[in-house]
C-alpha cells in the first residue's frame, strides 16, 4: 500500500524543496509542481511532490491521519 502525505514547503532550491510534516523534514522533487511556493502544502509520495493542496484540505487530512494513528496505537 502506498501513502501520499501533505507536507508544508519550508525552502525551495531549484527543483528541490525542503518540506515538513509532524516535525519530519525531507527533500522532495517538485518538478511535477513547479509553481510550488514556500508556505504552501504539497502532497508528497515517494520523494516527489505530486499536487498542491489548499491549507484547509491539508490540515483536515493531517488531522484525520493523526486520529487513525491514535486509534491504531490504542488498539481500536
Amino acid at each position: 500500500m502506498c501513502l501520499a502525505v501533505p507536507m508544508k514547503v519550508e525552502r525551495i532550491e531549484g527543483a528541490i524543496a525542503i518540506v515538513e510534516s509532524a516535525g519530519m523534514k525531507m527533500q522532495v522533487d517538485i518538478s511535477l509542481v513547479p509553481e510550488a511556493q514556500v508556505g504552501e502544502y504539497l502532497i508528497v509520495h515517494a520523494g516527489f511532490a505530486i499536487e498542491k493542496l489548499k491549507p484547509e484540505e491539508a490540515e483536515e487530512t493531517l488531522k484525520l491521519m493523526r486520529e487513525v494513528l491514535q486509534a491504531v496505537e490504542e488498539g481500536e
